[in-house]
């Protein structure tokens, strides 16, 4: 999938009929790493590199979440893109625009959508060298 311009999606912002409520956009960039999730998050000990993510996303969820980010208080916009299938190291696994009235607010909206998505909307299954076909 092509990642689309994020400098696009900010102009989109801006011009949509929510930019005046607006006083912070933030985006979320969210990449392949190398460093196997079990390391990172648990601590676990190992050589073994990442060498792509097997992503899968569930549409359906994915809308009722940003329809969910869009209910908070003071959060004007969202936008999300999702990529799926075979992505290697470095490539994007999501992109998440947020726009709304504050600071604290965007963050949290923001912080609660990624985590959603990610809990709910998306599986990934990391490939290692052993595995690459």
């Amino acid at each position: 999938m092509t990642r689309p311009s994020l400098d696009a999606w900010l102009d989109e912002a801006r011009a949509d009929p929510s930019a005046p409520q607006c006083g912070m956009y933030l985006f979320h960039d969210g990449v392949v790493r190398s460093t196997p999730r079990a390391k990172v998050r648990g601590g676990e000990q190992t050589d073994r590199a990442v060498q792509a993510v097997d992503v899968f996303c569930d549409r359906e969820r994915v809308e009722a979440a940003i329809e969910s980010a869009k209910a908070l208080p003071g959060i004007y916009y969202v936008r999300v893109w999702l990529n799926e299938g075979r992505i290697p190291v470095g490539g994007d696994i999501m992109l998440v625009l947020v726009g709304g009235d504050i600071r604290p607010r965007v963050i949290d909206a923001l912080q609660l959508l990624v985590g959603k998505i990610k809990s709910e909307c998306v599986s990934e299954e990391e490939i290692f060298q052993d595995q690459c076909q």
